[in-house]
């Protein structure tokens, strides 16, 4: 009953407790070589990662939520003005685009001919849910932006005293499973940093050359679509969908020399994550199964979202370890043969 209450007290903090715990795990070698940096103070080594942490997590909410608030007016006047968008008919040279030119000409030829009153029939009942969806949703990242303050101060509660909780932790599991529980807590460990430094680092790198590429090309707003890029790719979107747009609003633009250049660049950009995430996997944890991590990450995100990037990879690893060991006993105590 001691149990039950103590988790039913917790419940509404136990998302930010896992958060907190999987940045802090995956962020401890750089927070250690912070700590070395500044004179071994771990007070000072601390407070920067906090401050990171805070304008990695809690910054960008908040600037999010006061400009949509602050420019709500000009959303639904921009959403009116779909309206009556008048769309003009397609350049010859997209029929002639390899593969979908044909067919991206039809459909794109199909919505010119409709006319403003048509089009912005069509569109309306779309516009006025997504408007509804969007402005319904400031609560819940009212929600979101609590739950990452709450974060941040687990994570340099966490930091401060790290040693102390893996200690704990190692105890606990010894306690419980003895040298398997003990091996289960350094496994989920090094699952959690191969995964972050995996997809996290891969996402990065993706997004920052995918930034690079719409800014030569001339694309609006590339410092958003960049950010949008990176949180695509934590989620194993990818930076498809923004590149792909990117592409297609150049050619809008009657660009083709551009936007062919543009689509080259996004094709080699896309196809980085095949290449980089195995071998950033592979060297956070050179004892873990490949293939067993990559599984957990797609499972994990189906089941349980964001956060099961890591429980995913986390409880394959661990119990893959524990059955295996568990087989190995039965070995060292063969039955008799009939």
């Amino acid at each position: 009953m001691l149990i039950a209450a103590t988790f039913w007290i917790l419940r509404p903090f136990i998302p930010a407790i896992v958060w907190a715990a999987t940045i802090v795990v995956s962020t401890w070698p750089v927070m250690l070589a912070l700590q070395a940096r500044l004179w071994n103070r771990r007070i000072l080594a601390t407070a920067v990662m906090t401050l990171m942490l805070l304008l990695v997590l809690v910054l960008p909410l908040t600037a999010a939520i006061a400009t949509i608030i602050a420019h709500a007016e000009e959303i639904v006047g921009w959403s009116k003005g779909l309206a009556h968008l008048e769309v003009p008919a397609p350049p010859a040279w997209v029929a002639s685009l390899p593969m979908v030119g044909t067919r991206l000409f039809a459909e794109w030829n199909e919505v010119a001919v409709m006319g403003p009153a048509a089009l912005g029939a069509k569109v309306a009942p779309y516009v006025g849910t997504g408007l509804r969806w969007v402005f319904g949703q400031l609560g819940n990242l009212g929600l979101l932006l609590i739950e990452f303050l709450l974060t941040v101060v687990v994570a340099a509660v966490l930091y401060q005293s790290g040693e102390s909780a893996a200690a704990w932790m190692r105890r606990f599991a010894r306690r419980l499973a003895g040298d398997a529980g003990e091996g289960a807590v350094v496994l989920a460990a090094q699952s959690v940093r191969a995964v972050a430094l995996g997809i996290v680092v891969t996402a990065l790198a993706q997004s920052v050359l995918g930034g690079i590429g719409l800014m030569i090309a001339g694309v609006p707003f590339a410092g958003v679509l960049t950010a949008a890029m990176f949180v695509l790719g934590v989620a194993q979107i990818g930076a498809g969908p923004v590149l792909i747009g990117a592409v297609i609003w150049v050619f809008w633009m009657g660009e083709p020399a551009w936007g062919t250049a543009l689509l080259v660049w996004s094709v080699l950009v896309m196809s980085i994550d095949n290449v980089l995430r195995p071998l950033l996997i592979k060297r956070g944890a050179a004892h873990l199964s490949l293939l067993l991590i990559l599984v957990g990450v797609i499972g994990g995100l189906l089941a349980f979202g964001v956060i099961g990037l890591f429980i995913g990879p986390l409880v394959l690893a661990v119990v893959w370890t524990l059955v295996n060991a568990w087989i190995r006993q039965g070995k060292q105590n063969p039955l008799p043969l009939p």
